[in-house]
């Protein structure tokens, strides 16, 4: 088994985009958001993981300092692996990327595998200890037929997105739209500063989307428009068979008329249509953000409790 540190030629390139796509990678394991990151000064290292000339993995590692003179490099949902990958295979991986990542000397290297304390068989992290619990997400099946999806809603949640179809003059418009997104990011930035929470720089988006050649493939924004007025949006970000749930506004009347629901809805079957396999609506925590955790739970996808953070 041998790394290849730092892949950065075209066809290297490609490679990691295919097999990314291939086997549902997350957005934090894509090319795109690699770059994306980089332009906005983060230290980023990707492995291609191979046995001879077999691709049998890939790592994006985030580094940066704690203390100011210690480096953390993590992993964060990956590696992505091919089921050829055996057991044995990905800790001997797993090892080699923690021994090899070319960053300081004095680090700490962590990794947050794309799978359940069920999927994960104890072989894979061998010698390694879970210092963190899990994260948790709900995915969406967009392979199924839109009557399945439909039938996967929760009730409730259904229900408030007939009232809002049958809103007069409550039109949803999914495209790629540059403008849309900035007049959405401009919201994002206001909600921030109101609500005194922080995320992935604003800056972000406008990075990942240069990262793609075709803006089409970068991005989706639905916005829900009555009359002139817009009443509310989303942001999704695309990579490889998926896509991502980002950022989401809605004024007063938005959700009064639930026309997050509306939104979603219309963006699962416009990304549907697009061949993409899963959309990944992002973080849950029932405790602290009830509300959002019960929307997106609604919606019918799969919950996701990763494995957690492996040192």
């Amino acid at each position: 088994m041998h790394l290849i540190w730092n892949p950065e030629t075209a066809e290297q390139a490609q490679a990691w985009q295919a097999f990314h796509a291939a086997h549902h990678g997350s957005l934090q394991q894509s090319w795109a958001y690699g770059q994306a990151l980089r332009q906005l000064g983060v230290e980023i290292h990707r492995a291609l993981i191979l046995d001879g000339e077999q691709l049998l993995g890939l790592a994006q590692f985030q580094c940066r300092r704690l203390a100011g003179y210690i480096g953390l490099a993590s992993c964060s949902r990956g590696p992505v692996w091919s089921p050829q990958a055996s057991a044995e295979a990905r800790a001997q991986a797993l090892r080699l990327l923690k021994k090899t990542v070319p960053t300081r000397a004095w680090r700490a290297t962590v990794f947050s595998p794309e799978q359940s304390l069920a999927q994960l068989q104890p072989q894979e992290v061998q010698g390694l200890q879970r210092v963190m619990t899990g994260y948790s997400t709900v995915l969406l099946d967009l392979q199924q037929s839109e009557e399945a999806l439909r039938a996967a809603l929760d009730r409730k949640w259904r229900n408030r997105l007939v009232r809002a179809e049958r809103q007069a003059g409550l039109q949803v418009h999914v495209r790629a739209s540059l403008k849309e997104a900035q007049w959405l990011l401009e919201r994002e930035n206001l909600q921030r500063e109101q609500r005194g929470f922080h995320a992935l720089p604003t800056d972000f988006v406008q990075t990942f989307i240069a990262s793609h050649a075709e803006r089409s493939q970068a991005f989706v924004v639905a916005s829900a428009v009555q009359g002139r007025q817009t009443l509310g949006a989303m942001l999704f970000l695309r990579h490889g068979s998926g896509a991502t749930y980002h950022i989401g506004w809605a004024d007063d009347e938005g959700r009064r008329l639930n026309v997050h629901n509306l939104l979603l809805w219309q963006s699962m079957l416009w990304l549907r249509a697009q061949g993409l396999a899963r959309l990944d609506l992002g973080g849950v925590n029932t405790r602290a953000l009830p509300g959002i955790s019960r929307f997106k739970l609604g919606a019918g996808g799969q919950r996701l409790t990763l494995a957690g953070t492996y040192f």
